[in-house]
């Protein structure tokens, strides 16, 4: 039965509690700055929402084009790209890294002491690449502040920084000893950073000239970039840090920010910043199977491939998880081939279906796709760090209410 509020089965007062739960719950109590919001269903965009500032210190509004820094939702964009060369049949999922990186063919496992002076013990097994997709790798991030093999990181500054690029990146983790042996459990990580640097290795083109030829310009995204150009800086959001009690504070002036600037580091992990239409094409795609408009970015065989859950014995991320930070509560997901994915929906405890797939960075953005309602939704904002609030189940909660056929 077809309601007059309703498009493509979404009731469009209830969708509308999104804007009114932000705005009270969220902006108008100094928590966030501002927020967009965009949820589509069976390819029909049923509402898109920007409220707040994008820039608080000049007073400018969020608005549907704004930039906003993505993050990690840089690393389904590289998973992808680095899928695309699979099905050219390239490389093979269970092909040892080192196979493509020689410099990686004595990778080492941390046992005690202090960088530099580790002692480490041998792998059970080579890292392959189905271990960076799936961040079982052994790797870690700087960020962390869990382990002296993090510690390690911080001290050579790999989670970016003045000079870094993905060749010093590789080049440094061949000397560093992994957290645990390749595939014995999962840890957020680099690893997709690595994951770019095979798609430069695999496809001898740099890793943004990779994405405007192959994913960028066939699905229309105009508005994504590892820099923002000079004329687009206008409406670039400024990024804020999340302050105890509840407020914030400017942690990158878009004005001054280094994704303004030249900088050289390719960071298939999170160095992309996008717009909300951009990001929902590149999901649309996904949620149609891998194409839109006529564009193919994916197969569909090798989508349903990596919205599988691929950890062991089909367990969910507290089941293999060894650090606790992530995009994503954990119960009730498993991982896939570079997002998170819906196992098990009571255990969760957030509205959804199995299935449901998607990612979030650490400026608190995050998208979702789920297949079986044929509903995506995607949400932009900038604060740090994606912990701070549960806005992100809050959204699934009032999305999932809004169905009703």
């Amino acid at each position: 039965m077809a309601h007059s509020n309703c498009i493509a089965g979404v009731d469009l007062e209830r969708i509308s509690h999104i804007g009114s739960h932000l705005q009270s719950a969220y902006i108008d109590a100094g928590k966030l700055p501002g927020a967009l919001t965009l949820v589509a269903r069976r390819g029909e965009l049923v509402y898109c929402h920007a409220q707040g500032l994008r820039d608080v210190e000049r007073g400018l509004p969020v608005e549907r084009d704004t930039l906003f820094r993505i993050y990690s939702m840089t690393k389904p964009i590289t998973s992808i790209a680095l899928m695309q060369l699979y099905e050219q049949g390239r490389f093979l999922l269970d092909d040892p890294v080192h196979k493509y990186i020689p410099s990686w063919s004595n990778l080492r496992v941390y046992k005690t002491g202090v960088y530099p002076q580790m002692l480490t013990t041998a792998c059970e097994r080579p890292m392959t690449i189905r271990d960076l997709l799936t961040h079982q790798s052994g790797l870690t991030y700087g960020f962390m502040n869990r382990t002296n093999v993090d510690a390690a990181y911080r001290s050579l500054k790999l989670d970016g920084g003045p000079g870094l690029t993905l060749d010093r990146l590789v080049e440094d983790l061949a000397r560093l000893p992994l957290e645990f042996s390749p595939g014995t459990a999962w840890n957020y990580s680099v690893a997709t950073d690595v994951c770019g640097y095979l798609v430069q290795v695999l496809s001898g083109l740099s890793l943004d000239e990779y994405f405007q030829r192959h994913i960028f310009a066939p699905l229309g995204m105009v508005d994504t970039f590892f820099t923002v150009p000079a004329d687009k800086l206008p409406r670039f959001a400024a990024c804020y840090q999340f302050q105890p009690g509840g407020s914030f504070s400017l942690q990158d002036d878009p004005q001054d920010s280094n994704f303004s600037k030249a900088h050289g580091y390719l960071s298939g992990g999170g160095g992309l910043v996008s717009t909300i239409d951009d990001y929902y094409r590149f999901a649309q795609a996904l949620a149609n199977g891998g194409e839109l408009d006529g564009a193919r970015i994916i197969g569909r065989k090798t989508l349903e491939f990596m919205r599988m859950n691929h950890l062991p014995n089909n367990q969910d991320l507290p089941g293999v998880s060894v650090g606790s930070f992530s995009e994503t509560p954990y119960d009730g997901s498993g991982f896939g081939l570079g997002f998170s994915v819906k196992i098990d929906v009571a255990k969760s405890q957030t509205n959804g279906s199995v299935g449901e797939y998607g990612w979030g960075g650490m400026a608190s953005t995050n998208f979702f796709i789920d297949p079986v309602e044929d509903l995506l939704m995607v949400f932009m904002t900038q604060l740090i760090p994606s912990s701070s609030y549960a806005v992100r189940q809050e959204l699934r909660a009032i999305v999932n209410g809004a169905l009703v056929d």
